[in-house]
């Protein structure tokens, strides 16, 4: 019964409409997020929004706690962790697309200057 306490509902359900659904949903939303070169910070208002619908789909699919604040966390710290880094993967590999001259990419999350050989 401590899941229930701590996410307002059960792991299966929280498996199946936050994780997957959700998670999902705020993937392709840092997706769109980037290709449209708006800033970051756009995500959390669409991050609260999907929050909410989370909420609301657990309660009425699954008659979970819609008043649980502490799974309100927990479902909107992992939307916003998926659309972040969607987002970030997304622009890096958006911006050594699209300026192959300028920037070289680093690891997975950075993009640097590219290096000019002197002649």
């Amino acid at each position: 019964m401590s899941e229930k306490l701590i996410l307002g509902t059960t792991y299966p359900v929280f498996i199946g409409v936050t994780l997957i659904c959700m998670c999902g949903c705020a993937i392709l939303m840092g997706r769109a997020l980037a290709r449209a070169w708006r800033p970051a910070r756009h995500a959390l208002r669409y991050g609260l929004l999907l929050g909410f619908a989370d909420r609301f789909l657990i309660y009425a699919l699954f008659d979970g706690d819609i008043r649980s604040v502490s799974g309100f966390v927990v479902d909107l710290y992992c939307i916003l962790l998926s659309a972040l880094v969607a987002y970030r993967l997304t622009l890096v590999a958006q911006m050594v697309r699209q300026y192959p001259w300028l920037y070289e990419r680093v690891l997975l999350f950075g993009w640097r200057p590219r290096r000019i050989p002197y002649t």
